[in-house]
């Protein structure tokens, strides 16, 4: 990725992070976060993390943010339309944070492919402990914010990711990556960040099979 120019597929959490901090370097140039959002264009459409909060992370990487508002339904469409966009603009390539979701990794190459751009994953098939360990070992501070309620009990939510919790996940037999989305996380500090962001944690509420922490941030 030397010296190329990407967006970076942003979740707000850990495996967007990561594959973001990997592809910085190896070389590649940082355009923009993209993320998508809920119709309502309050939160975002995959963790459902308030866009304030999104814009403060982007601010502390010095990146701008280009949030786009879609339904389920429209998301394909929506998100070919960013991606013509970057093209034109001149970004080259795309930056997803997938290990091994195939059907995940076939659609965004294969819509990075329409609008004429490379998919990149860094995180690609990586065992979970040395994806794990590169995320501590560098210094990001990742907090637990949504629990698939089948999987993790809510009182996770709110933890922040350390060695400690990665053992207690893989104790109750959840992939300690959340790759099978037991858990999300999102991340306020790391060396891609200017400064640290404050979290306050609020409620917590439950809706579509998962238990989600509130959260606002200072």
């Amino acid at each position: 990725m030397d010296n190329m120019s990407f967006f970076s597929s942003w979740s707000g959490g850990k495996d967007a992070c990561l594959a973001l901090y990997r592809a910085v370097r190896a070389g590649g140039k940082p355009a923009l976060l993209f993320t998508t959002l809920t119709e309502a264009g309050d939160r975002t459409r995959a963790h459902g993390l308030p866009l304030r909060l999104i814009e403060k992370q982007a601010a502390a990487m010095g990146l701008p943010l280009a949030a786009r508002a879609t339904s389920w339904e429209g998301y394909e469409k929506v998100f070919l339309t960013a991606l013509r966009e970057f093209k034109d603009a001149g970004v080259a390539a795309g930056v997803f944070g997938d290990i091994d979701l195939e059907e995940h990794r076939n659609w965004v190459e294969r819509v990075c492919l329409t609008a004429g751009m490379r998919a990149f994953l860094p995180l690609w098939q990586c065992p979970r402990s040395e994806l794990l360990a590169e995320l501590l070992q560098a210094g990001f501070k990742a907090t637990l914010i949504a629990v698939r309620a089948d999987a993790l009990e809510r009182s996770f939510l709110g933890r922040t990711l350390d060695r400690d919790l990665v053992k207690e996940l893989e104790n109750q037999g959840v992939d300690p990556c959340g790759e099978q989305g037991e858990y999300h996380t999102v991340v306020t500090a790391g060396p891609l960040f200017a400064a640290p962001l404050r979290l306050e944690l609020r409620g917590q509420v439950f809706h579509d099979g998962y238990w989600f922490q509130e959260v606002a941030v200072e």
